[in-house]
């Protein structure tokens, strides 16, 4: 089960305009996983959390993803 999404900071309007677009998911089974959209895969399964994540999020030059 998934909680929550979130889009990579990524396009002409940001300082990522050449960048991949990105997805992040927040999920149940206490994973937080990276999604490449223009590939349509999950690149990155992040395991540390011992609790479900409820929330992810991008910081704003999208360098850094908070979890939690």
């Amino acid at each position: 089960e998934i909680y929550t999404i979130k889009w990579s900071p990524t396009g002409p309007a940001t300082s990522n305009p050449n960048s991949s677009i990105m997805l992040a998911s927040a999920s149940f089974d206490s994973t937080v996983r990276l999604w490449d959209m223009e590939q349509g895969v999950c690149t990155h399964t992040l395991r540390k959390h011992q609790e479900p994540v409820y929330s992810v999020a991008f910081s704003p030059d999208g360098k850094y993803l908070a979890s939690g």
